[in-house]
């Protein structure tokens, strides 16, 4: 399986669950931690190290940086939504079996 399948794979069951999904292309992620959408991977990993104020690059640099992106991307009137949706309390849980209320 390749890794555009695999994606498509992580997409599927996503949806199937209602969860939301976000694409964001190379030259998004680059500028968000380098300014610069053409940036290489050393460039890349010096932004995510500045950013996150770290010692040294770190070894994902970019799925932080992807991760840097989405944040600074993400719709601010999204966010509330998102909060409230996860403080809801889960639905009570119902007992299958023989119904003795008649």
């Amino acid at each position: 399986m390749g890794t555009a399948q695999a994606g498509a794979v992580a997409i599927l069951c996503a949806a199937r669950r209602g969860l939301p999904v976000t694409w964001h292309t190379s030259g998004e992620v680059k500028a968000a931690v380098t300014g610069d959408g053409g940036a290489g991977r050393a460039q890349v990993g010096a932004g995510v190290t500045r950013l996150l104020r770290l010692d040294a690059p770190p070894e994902p640099a970019g799925a932080l940086a992807l991760a840097i992106c989405h944040i600074r991307r993400a719709p601010v009137s999204y966010r509330p939504q998102r909060a409230h949706a996860a403080a809801r309390p889960a639905p009570a849980l119902v007992r299958l079996g023989k119904d003795t209320s008649r």
